[in-house]
Order: structure tokens, then C-alpha cells, then sequence
């Protein structure tokens, strides 16, 4: 018990440390531009990565998972709202899973 303790304190520091450290460390403001789109980027490419996946091995069928996530890219371009692409999105999944499986 006492190790799990201390696996405990170890990750509680190490996720204070690296929230801490960039208030820190960086007191000016970033003027690197290629810093700066780096930052910015960083939200959209993590919510992918968790996304992406997922969308696909949700479904029974992967291959319904990816024409979902087709038509919901196309749709979302082409400017629809979030509303009638996950309906659009869901109705794919339905739709190629009745016929598929």
C-alpha cells in the first residue's frame, strides 16, 4: 500500500510541475510566431487524436464509422451546423450497418 502511495505523490508533482512550470518560466509574451501556432494548435490536434479513433471503432463495422466521419467532414465544409450533421452522421452508421451487417 505504501508504494501506491507514492506512485501517487510522484504523478500528483508531475502534473503540478508541468502546470506550474510554464507560469513560471514564460513571463513575457511569446512573439515567435511559429511558437505561437504551435500553442494554438495544440487544443484542435489533441481533441483529434482522441476523436478520430473513436469514431471509428464505435460502430460494428468500421467501414461505417468511416463514411460517417466522411459525410460529416463534407457536410461541416460545406457549412451545415452541428445539429444536422450528427443526425446526418448517425443516420450513415444506421444506414450502412443495415446493409453491411
Amino acid at each position: 500500500m505504501r508504494n501506491v502511495n507514492l506512485y501517487i505523490a510522484i504523478m500528483a508533482g508531475v502534473t503540478y510541475l508541468i502546470r506550474v512550470l510554464p507560469l513560471t518560466l514564460i513571463r513575457k509574451p511569446i512573439r515567435s510566431r511559429l511558437v505561437r501556432s504551435f500553442l494554438f494548435y495544440v487544443p484542435y490536434v489533441t481533441l483529434a487524436v482522441m476523436t478520430f479513433p473513436a469514431i471509428v471503432e464505435a460502430t460494428q463495422s468500421p467501414l461505417a464509422g468511416a463514411l460517417a466521419l466522411a459525410v460529416g467532414a463534407v457536410l461541416a465544409y460545406l457549412g451545415a451546423g452541428l445539429f444536422p450533421v450528427a443526425v446526418s452522421c448517425c443516420a450513415v452508421v444506421l444506414l450502412v450497418e443495415a446493409l453491411v451487417l
